[in-house]
């Protein structure tokens, strides 16, 4: 614990705290394997649910340093498997066939994380090589001990610090709580990689493993092996003659483009779920953990991005109040300059300069200052964003993240704010409103019943011209742009 605040300079006050309260319990529970750095055994110790913080954290050495984050990365793939015979017997019961049946060739296990492990294995009836992975045995209810512990906490928090309610920590565990019993349902995940790979087939320079639906089920995935070089492994892939400099840009940008324009993304995409193909593709595996935000959202986001990338703090700060993010109370100048407080000390500088420790602080500082609530709807965005630049800074130390980010952002802007984008919105709306075209005589007619049972006559007979008008509009209307949209 010791190690873990003072990678994340946490104020000596806090760490005395912590060392304090934590001193009675020094002696309890279980301790984790000696082998291991201390503050990898004791989230490995704790459970699953911490050892996905632990990953997210093994992405940012410029926030908890570069000896922490190298001893987490131990948690992305390197965690202690589980037996073969456990993992044999799983394949049988949920498949229904012995492994020797389904498999000519079936390994130890190459990586072993959290939540399942994975085996390298070849398909006997087709000689497909391919990834199997399988559920740990018991997770499902080691993770429903630790989001009981954690709703327990949150709700411990929020009734002793009243000031930590518009963190909506209660309704942060409920949404990370929907998020790992999906990830607990293999079916689910191999509906993921079969929706992720279609959406992105277009993308150059990008793989995803297509799942084998019929050697899948609840807990045991197929999917086709993905060959390459763990993203973690920078000395190896400098070494195979990879530019490192232009992995670090496409990862940012893969990214940025999935959840833009898809507005579906990986959202777990730390070292250990990335590899580079010998031909220099980036492939993404492992999709238990997805993102989807609505296109209201993904416009909200992109005009952030664009107003920070063009200096435009005034126009940052608009969105913001016009979304709802900052409470209509507050000041919009005032709010304007604190985030060119924000962008200034960063814009045109690299990577290697930045303190993100501090900026994460200063962030907290304002969102604080602002009354500005938790988003549930954008947890896994702002999470996969800090893992995504963490292993961007991995491959490149000096990238630029707004030079970077830029021609992506610029195109969604292009592409969906502007008259090309109004003009695609009134001809969704016109086949919405197509839809209700044969029911609208129906609607006229209950319209003058309810009408007429409930006003006095002139009142009644002006209101129904207005309503048979606007009705007579709709249809006209609707007519119009669904004859439009079909030309």
């Amino acid at each position: 614990m010791r190690v873990a605040l003072e990678g994340l300079e946490a104020p000596p006050r806090l760490r005395l705290l912590v060392r304090v309260l934590a001193w009675p319990f020094r002696w309890l529970g279980y301790r984790g394997d000696p082998a291991l750095p201390p503050v990898t055994r004791a989230l490995t110790a704790l459970g699953p649910a911490y050892i996905k913080f632990g990953q997210v954290m093994s992405t940012r050495p410029d926030v908890v340093g570069e000896e922490l984050a190298n001893q987490l990365r131990v948690l992305q793939d390197k965690l202690p498997p589980f037996p073969m015979e456990q993992a044999r017997a799983t394949i049988a019961e949920e498949l229904g066939q012995p492994v020797e049946t389904l498999f000519s060739e079936f390994s130890e296990p190459v990586a072993a994380a959290s939540i399942a492990q994975v085996h390298r294995a070849r398909i006997a009836a087709t000689g497909q090589e391919v990834a199997v992975k399988i559920l740990r045995p018991g997770i499902e209810r080691a993770f429903r001990r630790d989001i009981d512990a954690f709703h327990f906490a949150a709700a411990l928090i929020e009734a002793l610090l009243p000031g930590t309610r518009r963190l909506r920590p209660t309704d942060v565990v409920r949404h990370f709580e929907g998020v790992v019993m999906g990830e607990l349902d293999l079916r689910l995940e191999a509906a993921s990689a079969s929706e992720f790979a279609a959406n992105t087939a277009g993308d150059e320079g990008f793989q995803v493993p297509e799942p084998v639906w019929h050697l899948s089920s609840r807990r045991v995935m197929t999917l086709g092996w993905a060959e390459g070089i763990p993203l973690g492994d920078v000395e190896a892939i400098r070494a195979a003659g990879h530019d490192c400099v232009a992995l670090s840009q496409r990862v940012l940008q893969l990214f940025l483009s999935h959840a833009l324009r898809d507005g579906y993304f990986h959202a777990d995409m730390h070292q250990g779920n990335l590899k580079v193909a010998a031909n220099g593709d980036l492939i993404a595996y492992d999709f238990g953990i997805m993102g989807h935000i609505d296109e209201y959202t993904r416009r909200v986001y992109a005009e952030i991005l664009m107003g920070f990338i063009r200096r435009d703090y005034r126009r940052v700060a608009e969105v913001h109040f016009e979304a709802g993010y900052v409470p209509p109370d507050k000041d919009v100048d005032e709010f304007a300059r604190a985030l060119r407080a924000v962008g200034e000390p960063i814009f045109g500088m690299d990577a290697s300069q930045i303190s993100m420790a501090r900026l994460l602080a200063y962030l907290f500082e304002v969102t604080e200052r602002f009354g500005m609530q938790t988003r549930t709807e954008l947890i896994l965005l702002q999470r996969t964003m800090v893992v995504v630049e963490g292993v961007a800074r991995s491959l490149n130390p000096n990238i630029n993240m707004w030079q970077t980010a830029r021609p992506v952002v610029e195109r969604y802007i292009r592409e969906n704010v502007g008259p090309k984008a109004l003009a695609r919105d009134l001809i969704r709306t016109a086949r919405v409103l197509g839809r209700f075209g044969p029911r609208l005589p129906d609607l006229a007619e209950s319209l003058l019943r309810r009408e007429a049972e409930a006003e006095p006559a002139p009142i009644r007979h002006g209101r129904l011209r207005g309503g048979l008008t606007f009705l007579a509009g709709a249809a006209i209307g609707a007519a119009a742009l669904t004859l439009v949209a079909a030309l």
